[in-house]
């Protein structure tokens, strides 16, 4: 058996902790043979591939990122490149693919398992924690520390200055991060994209804080948006799988407060900060669970599946069933954090 690997999407902590593991217990274990392709589905694409044995994954598990490489490529664009990859899997001789990804990947894996015969399994990768078939996802709690730990840190500078900062954290469609990071960093406002915002109330929720001499902290997700307003764009480009680019509301959001209130207002946006570096102890376990199951799930046959955690089980759920629908914020939660904002 020779088995195929790749990481797509943005990179995350816990993706070299995925790999480790499935090929440590796929090579021990079963004694299969690996091979990896490089920058996700580029990789399978191009036929750009590196050799994966348990030299190559030594070491590898506390470091960040990914040793193959990732990239948004989408190889389903058009009939070519689903022939490309075809042809490049049976070149390589791979009897089976695992795809660590998040939605888009997984989507591309799901189309090439259930219309293509291409066998596949899928690990869950999203710092956005925004998979439905499963509870959590690896990348997320390191990226939830990171932001805590920033929010932390912004309190004092926000009181020695009297200052309103706004912390701009990752989250397209899903405000998990900002929720979570917002909450254990004791966070004055908290805003995600599943609830539209009313820019007057978080002025007269700054007001308030600044009247009892306390500097507020706003805690923004990326694809947070005002009511009667869109998404701040970056630019108007898209990516491969048809996502436009988000960055600024943070900015924006200063600029506004600022004007309303007549209170400095300054942005700390967290950007790549968020995935890079070591995966937290958590994400680790996680990540390198997720990697033991998914080669099981291989030597079973068990393919279009994706493993998944479920309370602390790791099951198999059909891709398709995986990348049907994002999850997101129920807004029961984010009421309980409203009970601390102003």
């Amino acid at each position: 058996m020779r088995v195929g690997v790749l990481t797509g999407g943005g990179d995350c902590p816990g993706l070299n902790a995925v790999i480790r593991a499935v090929v440590r217990k796929g090579v021990q274990g079963y004694g299969y043979d690996f091979v990896g392709f490089r920058d996700g589905w580029r990789g399978p694409l191009e036929g750009d591939t590196v050799t994966l044995d348990i030299q190559a994954v030594r070491g590898i598990l506390p470091r960040g990122g990914t040793i193959l490489g990732s990239s948004r490529t989408n190889p389903l664009k058009s009939q070519d490149g689903i022939r490309r990859v075809k042809e490049n899997l049976a070149k390589e001789e791979v009897d089976a693919l695992i795809a660590i990804g998040g939605e888009d990947t997984l989507g591309v894996a799901a189309r090439l398992s259930s219309e293509y015969g291409i066998r596949c399994v899928g690990v869950p990768k999203t710092i956005d924690n925004d998979l439905s078939a499963t509870d959590y996802t690896f990348g997320f709690d390191t990226a939830v520390n990171i932001a805590t730990e920033a929010i932390d840190r912004l309190h004092t500078t926000a009181e020695s200055h009297m200052r309103v900062l706004v912390v701009e954290v990752m989250g397209r469609h899903a405000g998990w991060i900002a929720l979570h990071s917002g909450l254990a960093g004791g966070a004055n406002v908290i805003l995600i994209p599943e609830q539209r915002f009313d820019v007057d109330q978080i002025c007269a929720w700054v007001e308030s804080r600044f009247k009892i001499r306390y500097a507020p902290i706003v805690v923004v997700a990326e694809g947070a948006m005002p009511k009667g307003g869109d998404a701040v764009l970056k630019d108007g480009t898209l990516d491969s799988f048809g996502h436009v680019r988000l960055s600024g509301i943070g900015e924006w959001l200063a600029k506004e407060i600022e004007k309303r209130t007549g209170k400095e207002a300054r942005t700390t946006v967290l950007g790549h900060v968020q995935r890079g570096g070591t995966p937290s102890a958590f994400d680790r376990w996680l990540a390198t669970r997720f990697g033991l199951h998914a080669i099981d799930a291989v030597r079973d046959e068990d393919y279009g599946k994706m493993v998944a955690l479920r309370g602390t089980d790791i099951v198999r759920v059909p891709l398709t069933e995986a990348t049907a629908r994002l999850k997101t914020v129920d807004l029961s939660l984010y009421a309980e954090a409203e009970v601390f904002f102003g």
